[in-house]
């Protein structure tokens, strides 16, 4: 198959954890029912996001939360990517996203690997290491459709971080994200087009849906982007589902058309993934 659809949930996120995940699961359903087979819901779907409410929210995995995913996810037979949650493991708190499989099981564990620290004077302070730890590996795992590479928000700004999924097979990344009013209309499509071209990739960003009244106000707009860079699918800025149909044919077509993966001057140049404990050359 060389089309599949893919659907974006931009849950608007209350302060009621339950409700968070009955409504998830709502639109998870109807996702399915849309004929999607992988479905994305955004950063910190189960609860605010901020420092101040991760300790509150967090759950061990498996618990609450992720328990609700792996029953809609065998219920609908699809791909879940579960956005993220805090999660609590031990002493230390984790920005974490969980994917399933359409058989309920765990596929994945991913832990944010880059803490989103920024200080833009006069703006927007956030400091996600007051409170959180960072992950230390990366998280791939296949479907029939294509392989699969998972990031969090922040990490979309990382360019060897994409690179390196790509050069392990990945033609989809996809980026549960909350970006916030300053970054969001500055930089959310840039980042997303950017690694769509750099690795001629598909990248797909699923936000929570704009909350004028929380504290942490999401930009919304969750997108698919092709290897073109071409956004082919956005949402605005309220509730609602995103679909797109992911076109593998006219990536393998972009690929072939301006070969950058076989022109690499690996004589030259080279990244290095280190999560496994070993070093691993990627030109």
């Amino acid at each position: 198959m060389s089309t599949f659809r893919l659907a974006l949930i931009q849950l608007l996120v209350s302060p009621v954890k339950s409700d968070n995940l009955r409504r998830a699961c709502r639109f998870i359903k109807e996702a399915a029912q849309q004929g999607a087979k992988i479905v994305a819901l955004p950063e910190c779907f189960n609860s605010p996001y901020g420092t101040k409410y991760f300790s509150e929210y967090a759950e061990s995995i498996p618990g609450e939360s992720t328990q609700a995913l792996s029953e809609v996810a065998k219920e609908c037979g699809i791909y879940l990517i579960g956005g993220s949650i805090p999660e609590k493991d031990g002493e230390r708190l984790y920005n974490t996203c969980t994917v399933f499989g359409p058989d309920g099981s765990l596929l994945v564990k991913y832990r944010k690997i880059h803490l989103f620290d920024i200080d833009v004077p006069g703006k927007i302070r956030f400091q996600e290491s007051e409170t959180l730890s960072p992950g230390n590996s990366f998280s791939v795992f296949d479907t029939p459709y294509c392989r699969v590479g998972v990031g969090i928000c922040y990490d979309i700004r990382f360019a060897e971080f994409a690179q390196i999924y790509t050069r392990r097979g990945c033609q989809l990344l996809v980026y549960p994200g909350a970006f916030n009013m300053i970054t969001g209309p500055a930089h959310w499509e840039l980042l997303q087009r950017s690694r769509a071209v750099d690795n001629q990739v598909y990248v797909a960003t699923a936000s929570p849906a704009r909350d004028d009244k929380a504290s942490y106000i999401a930009w919304g707009h969750s997108s698919v982007v092709n290897p073109w860079g071409e956004v082919i699918a956005k949402a605005g800025f309220e509730e609602t589902v995103t679909y797109s149909d992911i076109d593998l044919q006219h990536l393998a077509e972009i690929r072939q058309q301006i070969p950058i993966h076989s022109q690499r001057r690996s004589d030259l140049y080279s990244i290095e993934a280190k999560d496994t404990g070993t070093k691993q050359p990627l030109h």
